[in-house]
């Protein structure tokens, strides 16, 4: 197995005033390529830090990734600490000088002794060269350890690592290969879904790993397969995933790269159907969301947000009896939403949302939270009630998710609910 420390230098990280992104990419990246990460650390600006933390990951780990502290404003505490650590001495590199000077002339900016002291570099060292900023990267390779130092700033460490440090990596290392298949779902809680799936999780292969990844309405499964027969981890992973879909089919709304948006695009599309949408909570999130993916003016007409009663009545044409006898937050008041936009835009579809986002305006028998989402086609209308949180805009997200989730439940049809 191959590990490694992932090591962020700022102080500006460990003060909580940036939040350190980088460590993150990098253990996705690194894990992609089947490097198991043991630690990441953040550690300060200082000498004794870098030094003993770098020494310390060279001992426990084949690949150290470190990350900041190459600046021209960091006085090369970075480099001078690698210098000492693989018994080498800073020397011009002309090719990081010359492209420090083409960054500077394109600009039209004066360089600086400062700015052209990056380009001082250890003479042991790996040049990894920088066609996106002023700070090259560097590599060490020795005793079959690997270290890479890359620059903080995210654009700049992304591309060298895409760029250079990847290669670099399959170079020395003999690397397994990684079969990942990642399931989403929606409409059920991790804990929910962990039950389900109990007797399935137990009984997997020792080559496959389970990951839950919950988040904001959502619950992602991956299943990942390490190995070096690329066919054989296939099969064991999709195998499982055949037995794994009957036990929680009607919550999985997609695989791998597929947004929930993405999938009810792809079946309005098929389906050659068209919608339109009705807003009162969500606040025009539903439009937007649905908006986001290119080639939807195929099958989006158009939306109205009815936050007010007003609106409702005079553009929906839904009657003030109907809004007085059983309040806007109700399933006849979102099922009439659904059905109006639906007739008024032409569509063949009409969905809807109407509730109490908050953080005020709820009751005893209507609680912030509560919210009514619609759906109307030519052979149904009908709706849900949800009770959500007391957060006004995780209630925005929630609707959202739950609406679309409903649509495509309701375009699927034939699916086990």
């Amino acid at each position: 197995m191959i590990n490694s420390n992932i090591i962020t230098i700022g102080d500006e990280i460990l003060s909580g005033h940036i939040i350190d992104t980088n460590a993150k990419w990098l253990s996705e990246k690194l894990n992609n390529l089947g490097v198991t990460i043991s630690k990441r650390l953040t550690i300060p600006d200082k000498k004794k830090d870098i030094k003993e933390t770098i020494k310390l990951s060279i001992n426990e780990s084949d690949i150290i990734i470190v990350t900041g502290g190459l600046g021209p404003t960091n006085d090369d505490i970075t480099k001078k600490t690698l210098c000492e650590i693989f018994d080498s001495s800073l020397q011009e590199d002309k090719k990081s000088l010359n492209n420090i000077l083409r960054i500077f002339n394109k600009r039209g900016l004066k360089i600086t002794k400062k700015n052209k002291d990056q380009a001082l570099l250890p003479d042991k060292c790996i040049v990894l060269n920088n066609d996106y900023g002023t700070a090259p990267g560097m590599a060490f390779y020795e005793n079959k350890k690997l270290l890479i130092s890359l620059p903080g700033v995210p654009f700049e460490m992304k591309s060298l690592f895409k760029d250079k440090c990847i290669s670099l990596i399959k170079s020395k290392f003999i690397m397994p290969i990684i079969y990942q298949k990642t399931i989403k779902t929606t409409g059920i809680g991790e804990s929910w879904l962990s039950d389900l799936i109990l007797d399935w999780e137990n009984n997997l292969e020792k080559e496959l790993k389970l990951a839950y990844l919950p988040s904001l309405g959502r619950v992602k499964l991956r299943l990942t397969a390490k190995g070096y027969n690329k066919n054989k981890l296939k099969k064991i992973v999709d195998n499982q995933i055949i037995k794994l879909i009957p036990k929680i089919e009607e919550y999985v709304f997609g695989f791998d790269d597929e947004e929930l948006e993405n999938v009810i695009g792809k079946l309005l599309a098929k389906k050659k159907k068209t919608i339109s949408v009705a807003e009162s909570c969500s606040g025009g999130n539903i439009s937007k969301v649905i908006t986001s993916i290119p080639g939807s003016s195929n099958y989006f007409l158009g939306s109205v947000v009815a936050y007010s009663n007003d609106i409702k009545e005079n553009v929906l044409g839904i009657s003030k009896k109907l809004i007085k006898s059983y309040g806007a937050v109700s399933e006849e008041v979102v099922e009439k939403m659904a059905y109006q936009i639906r007739k008024k835009f032409k569509s063949d579809i009409g969905i809807s949302t109407s509730g109490i986002a908050g953080p005020s305006g709820g009751t005893k028998e209507k609680p912030v939270g509560t919210v009514w989402i619609g759906y109307s086609d030519n052979n149904k209308t009908v709706s849900k009630k949800l009770n959500l949180t007391e957060r006004r805009d995780l209630n925005i997200i929630l609707s959202t998710i739950n609406l679309l989730n409903f649509l495509r439940i309701n375009l699927e049809g034939n699916r086990k609910r």
